[in-house]
């Protein structure tokens, strides 16, 4: 390793509404990269249910984006503490997204990074992606340079399927500076919690449960895959709740789960056409990983072996909070963040905002 590396934390708040994922990294912003200590903060119910309450720029945004910044000033705290680091130059602050809608170059990531910056004493990097969607991109998604960065010395060329609550992959090709290409695949955890919750009141599937009792119903399956989102070329980039309006019909709640989680399955699977080559390996993170019947299905439409990024070392519940504190780290640089292979922005784009902890 170099000795020009800096110490960051980064903060996720995924559209799966489960909670904070901070992560403390030492890196250059470029091909160094150290990975460190991080952890999970739950949201309570009430918050989890005032988060949704916003998603499309509904209710009352202002107090929720105060109480949202406050939980992730708590975390860091709580990440530092637990874990007695200090030196800490910059905070990575993605916050969370309730309306995506680059087509009408409008994309809105709720939390106060002056806030997060005076609560907690340390620089804030925040608003990742207004400037790409305003220079053209899709907004999203942005962990691809990091995933390049973490997965250098791996065989190429090399897939890394994220499954969150929409799901997206990166596609990494060969030599040491591998062209990019990274798109939304489409749904990922989102309908099937929604579903989920909606029948028993449960948060998720858990371990794919329900799913595994229950029978996929194909015709529902193909009838999904054809919505027009998976006709347009990459990159290309989904709101959460872009199918929303989407209904298996009248399903029993094993059944639904099962044809939900096949619907998921296949929609990444699908999108594998788009890639130059056929990768040498394909590794997942995010949430849907824990679910097996999930990863199940997805390697039998693949038709080939898939694997958690655990298998290689990383860690797969804490992978976007760490790419964003390298992201904040390449911000404050003026190093691109997104590129015309992973959101379609015309060139490199850097972005970011700084806030600093003292005026």
């Amino acid at each position: 390793m170099t000795q020009n590396l800096h110490r960051a934390i980064g903060l996720m708040s995924g559209t799966s509404l489960d909670g904070i994922d901070v992560a403390f990294i030492e890196s250059d912003g470029k091909s160094e990269v150290a990975t460190g200590p991080w952890l999970t903060m739950p949201y309570d119910h009430a918050l989890r249910e005032a988060l949704r309450g916003t998603l499309g720029g509904k209710g009352p945004v202002a107090d929720v984006e105060r109480a949202l910044t406050e939980a992730h000033a708590a975390a860091v705290k709580r990440l530092l503490e637990r874990h007695a680091i200090e030196g800490v130059e910059l905070i990575g602050f993605h916050g969370h997204t309730i309306l995506h809608d680059p087509a009408r170059c409008r994309t809105w990531q709720i939390g106060d990074g002056a806030l997060l910056a005076r609560l907690t004493g340390i620089d804030v990097v925040c608003d990742f992606r207004s400037a790409d969607v305003a220079a053209g991109g899709e907004g999203a998604p942005f962990a691809p340079i990091f995933h390049a960065a973490l997965g250098a010395k791996l065989e190429r060329p090399l897939a890394v399927v994220n499954i969150g609550g929409v799901a997206n992959v990166t596609w990494i090709g060969e030599g040491e500076d591998g062209a990019l290409l990274a798109f939304d695949t489409g749904p990922g955890n989102a309908p099937i919690d929604d579903w989920v919750r909606g029948r028993t009141g449960s948060a998720a599937d858990y371990n794919g449960a329900l799913a595994a009792a229950g029978r996929i119903d194909e015709a529902q399956v193909q009838r999904f895959l054809q919505h027009p989102y998976f006709a347009r070329r990459p990159p290309k980039s989904l709101d959460r709740d872009e199918f929303a309006s989407f209904a298996v019909g009248n399903l029993s709640t094993e059944d639904g789960a099962a044809t939900l989680t096949a619907i998921s399955a296949a929609a990444i699977a699908q999108s594998f056409a788009h890639f130059p080559e056929p990768p040498r390996r394909v590794l997942v993170t995010g949430g849907g990983r824990h679910n097996p019947v999930l990863m199940q299905m997805l390697a039998a439409r693949l038709g080939r072996p898939v694997a958690p990024v655990e298998a290689v070392g990383w860690e797969g519940d804490a992978i976007e909070a760490q790419a964003f504190a390298y992201l904040a780290l390449r911000s404050r640089a003026g190093l691109p963040l997104s590129f015309p292979g992973t959101t379609g922005v015309p060139r490199p784009m850097s972005g970011g905002v700084l806030h600093r902890a003292t005026g």
